[in-house]
């Protein structure tokens, strides 16, 4: 049990539950092959069977961590910084997003949208899942849509998700990693056939890098 003090500092955002940090290239999306500095905040009811950071669910196993010493290590590496989690927007992102940008780092952020839009943000990259659809807050301001497809009905959840974010968001496709060889083939066809898409690939996990 946390103290009342700190779960206070955590309720405003002023520490979050830090699981990890780490300076790698992004392997994903829009931003693919660029250097950034990600901050994995623990926490998340999504429950996705397929994540493979489950170890991140528990927000409890991973330690509240002062935002000063999250700022003060990100921004001795790239003047990028992705904000992941478990969810983020679990927690307020207000404070923790606001010294970020008064060192003069990009923050972007990986969410499934499923709580209301918190933080000031230069990239949000959503990444809806079924059983917990996104906050209307983040369908409106996604910079980026990324839908896993894991198997052939994943394609029409896609297009359903491409219906109701803003009609600037750029529309990904990746496969699910352990569906990768089965499903890729299906994504090049699709996105040729429906030029709208893009595809994704976890390009870090071929790169064997975090």
């Amino acid at each position: 049990m946390l103290s009342k003090e700190i779960q206070l500092e955590v309720n405003k955002g002023a520490m979050l539950p830090l699981m990890e940090e780490f300076y790698t290239i992004q392997g994903e999306g829009y931003h693919t092959g660029t250097a950034a500095y990600f901050i994995r905040i623990g926490g998340c009811d999504v429950g996705c069977h397929w994540c493979d950071v489950k170890e991140s669910w528990n927000a409890e196993l991973h330690p509240p961590t002062s935002i000063d010493l999250i700022v003060k290590n990100a921004s001795t590496y790239a003047d990028t910084v992705v904000i992941t989690g478990g969810e983020p927007l679990t927690w307020d992102m207000t404070l923790l997003t606001q010294q970020l940008k008064n060192e003069n780092l990009k923050v972007h952020i990986e969410t499934s949208g499923a709580y209301p839009l918190s933080g000031t943000w230069d990239w949000i990259c959503l990444s809806p899942k079924k059983n917990k659809l996104p906050t209307q807050t983040v369908y409106d301001n996604a910079d980026e849509l990324k839908v896993i497809i894991y198997n052939k009905h994943d394609f029409i959840f896609a297009e359903e998700q491409a219906e109701l974010v803003n009609d600037n968001a750029i529309l990904f496709l990746q496969p699910e990693w352990s569906k990768k060889e089965e499903m890729t083939p299906l994504i090049v066809d699709y996105v040729m056939n429906n030029p709208k898409w893009r595809v994704s690939l976890q390009t870090h996990k071929y790169l064997n890098i975090p």
